[in-house]
């Protein structure tokens, strides 16, 4: 018999689903990210410890959240990662274990990763030319596709691209992208922009909805509406004659509100309710004034109670302060 989920949220939504971001740095700078120049990032001292991730995950775990994902900022940037990993791993009542990375150091800690208990992976992936790849994370491509390659070798499976359209700046290259899945059947998911802080709002001036770079696929492949596990707010399609699907999040022109399911934890321990709003929940200090676990449950519930029904991304675009890599992917 399914353990019920003691988390549901006011708007009568089960949330099964924690993004717990295990550092708020990255080796890259998506200016859609982070803020050019930008420094100021949280100190070590501020972080959770692997314990203490690893606590509060287990108290969702009892509260019948089934799926965690790592995230960050870059995860793979965090010291001794792959023994968070494994910590995570021993939860007898989590089912899905995956996590997101901008690959750049995927290549040399693909196999760990796999060894540790990792299962499927996104990574981030804008663009396929070289140039115009620097141009948007002032990063190596090739880094990139070593690190996808090298997963893909020990057995990460599946691995899905995530890209991010902008007009005028990579909308070209969408057909690319699908064909380079095809080839590596990878699955493919399309992200519209959204205003996450000032750097966030200056991104949506290239903002193109996805609804017509679905209409502009339709004209090459059939689509054939299908599901994923695991697959969040995405919308999927399978090309057909392919084993590969592609998905579209569409925070926008089509949002998702009503089904979401999920949660964040920051690296400093806040819970952030919505990715859209402010709402938020501080959990570190009462880990370190030392309460029980099933006090550490109680403020989890009432943290929930705190969830808002739905994102005020096109009514309010310049509400939200903070930007994308200090809530977590």
């Amino acid at each position: 018999m399914q353990k019920p989920v003691a988390l549901t949220d006011p708007h009568g939504r089960q949330i099964k689903y924690l993004r717990v971001s295990v550092t708020d740095r990255c080796d890259l700078r998506c200016h859609y990210c982070l803020p050019k120049g930008f420094s100021n990032f949280q100190e070590p001292e501020d972080w959770l410890n692997f314990d203490e991730t690893t606590r509060i995950i287990a108290a969702f775990a009892r509260l019948g959240a089934t799926q965690v994902r790592l995230t960050g900022g870059e995860p793979l940037v965090r010291h001794n990662f792959s023994e968070l990993v494994n910590k995570i791993t021993s939860i007898p009542e989590l089912t899905d274990l995956s996590l997101s990375t901008n690959a750049t150091r995927l290549a040399k800690q693909a196999v760990d990763l796999k060894r540790a208990g990792i299962e499927r992976i996104n990574v981030s992936l804008d663009s396929l030319n070289a140039d115009k790849f620097k141009q948007i994370t002032q990063g190596k491509l090739q880094k990139v596709l070593d690190g996808l390659q090298a997963a893909k070798q020990a057995g990460i499976h599946p691995i899905k691209i995530n890209m991010v359209v902008m007009k005028g700046i990579n909308d070209s290259e969408v057909q690319d992208m699908v064909n380079y899945c095809i080839e590596n059947e990878f699955t493919l998911r399309f992200i519209e922009t959204m205003p996450m802080g000032d750097t966030g709002r200056e991104a949506t001036n290239q903002y193109l909805s996805l609804q017509l770079v679905r209409q502009q696929l339709a004209n090459h492949f059939e689509l054939i509406p299908t599901q994923m596990k695991g697959g969040g707010p995405a919308r999927y399609y399978q090309i057909a004659n392919s084993n590969v699907n592609i998905g579209f999040i569409t925070p926008i022109s089509q949002h998702f509100c009503e089904t979401c399911n999920r949660v964040r934890l920051t690296v400093d321990g806040t819970l952030h309710l919505c990715l859209g709003q402010e709402h938020s929940y501080p959990l570190r200090d009462l880990l370190r004034s030392g309460i029980s676990d099933m006090e550490l449950e109680q403020h989890i519930i009432k943290a929930i109670a705190l969830k808002p029904e739905n994102h005020e991304f096109s009514e309010n675009p310049t509400k939200l302060v903070r930007f994308m890599s200090q809530t977590g992917g």
